[in-house]
């Protein structure tokens, strides 16, 4: 069975070696859909029969985990040294710097490596990350999925 939440965050970024308005400093609106797979619990009496996961508890994870640690941060390439030095400049700023340039694809997949590790098996019932689906726009998004992923960091 197969169950997903969507969540939402604000963040900026840019890409800094697009070739249009990308490489500018920008936001955006974030969405992310987690789709988690897994038996469905059928221990009469529990608070979660019936469920693979309490969709509570899906949303729980992802923010202690990513959500909220991305939620109105700039989210930087270490490589982008000018505003690596921008951002250390100011004080207390919530900057998230990756190894790779923030494109929708690669948020996609360091979002699927911090989130696999933080769902596990949660439940005991075979819980497993799937997919994560980043939205950078609402007609504009990547899907991480399992067994479809590099096998190092872009």
């Amino acid at each position: 069975m197969l169950i997903t939440r969507r969540l939402e965050f604000d963040a900026g970024h840019r890409i800094p070696a697009h070739a249009s308005n990308c490489r500018h400093l920008h936001g955006h609106r974030y969405a992310i859909e987690i789709t988690l797979s897994g038996d469905i619990i059928t221990e009469a009496g529990t608070a979660g029969q019936g469920m693979v996961m309490d969709y509570s508890e899906v949303k729980r994870i992802a923010r202690a985990a990513l959500v909220d640690k991305w939620d109105h941060a700039f989210l930087v390439y270490a490589g982008d040294v000018a505003v690596m030095q921008f951002l250390e400049s100011l004080e207390g700023h919530r900057t998230v710097v990756l190894d790779a340039p923030p494109t929708a694809e690669n948020l996609a997949l360091a979002a699927f490596r911090i989130l696999d590790a933080a769902y596990g098996d949660t439940y005991g019932n075979h819980l497993r990350l799937e997919r994560v689906r980043l939205f950078e726009t609402p007609n504009c998004w990547a899907d991480a999925v399992r067994g479809q992923l590099p096998q190092s960091p872009a």
